[in-house]
């Protein structure tokens, strides 16, 4: 079975994400890769994924404590399926600026474990002013942040973690900081 994990970006989301937030120019718009000055490896096409649902964590930062670690391995695509996207709209201001985020020594953590994407169904890995300094400290160890995916709830189909085959395709542009890109989830 195959899941898009690809927000939607109509004519009205894409005025209204443009009306509140400044970076979702060019690149940054809908499910897209924060690449920062890297290139994307073709090998990350195709990555063992793995989905932990930390849906209802909305008072703290998603720490190492929620998920359970030892099921990261290399070269993973690891997301967070939090809920945020379905409870509020994508382009919307509370999308940009009161999603979750993740904390530091998790976000350290895995970039310990070698994967190459973090995914997150909210905007950003961190809020603010700490969004692009943490995006490109995860290029800068050579993992990719993809924000906006969707529909992570239903790759988890009740379960806390569930794994899956993750196809992830960027548009081929050059220079730019982000990467709009299409996901897809493949349950085996």
């Amino acid at each position: 079975m195959l899941i898009d994990l690809s927000v939607l970006v109509t004519k009205s989301k894409n005025g209204e994400a443009l009306e509140n937030e400044k970076s979702v120019a060019f690149g940054h718009l809908g499910t897209h890769f924060d690449v920062m000055n890297k290139q994307f490896p073709l090998e990350f096409v195709n990555r063992n994924g793995v989905v932990f649902d930390v849906r209802g964590i909305r008072d703290r930062e998603i720490s190492v404590q929620d998920i359970d670690i030892f099921r990261v391995e290399p070269d993973m695509f690891v997301a967070f399926c939090s809920g945020f996207i379905e409870e509020f709209e994508y382009g919307s201001k509370e999308y940009f600026t009161d999603h979750p985020h993740l904390a530091p020594e998790l976000i350290d953590l895995l970039l310990a474990r070698k994967i190459s994407i973090i995914g997150v169904d909210f905007a950003g890995v961190r809020r603010g002013i700490e969004h692009t300094p943490m995006d490109q400290y995860c290029a800068d160890h050579g993992v990719f942040v993809v924000e906006n995916l969707c529909n992570l709830a239903f790759v988890l189909d009740q379960q806390q973690v569930a794994t899956c085959l993750v196809h992830t395709y960027p548009v081929n542009f050059s220079g730019l900081t982000g990467l709009p890109c299409r996901v897809v989830a493949e349950i085996i």
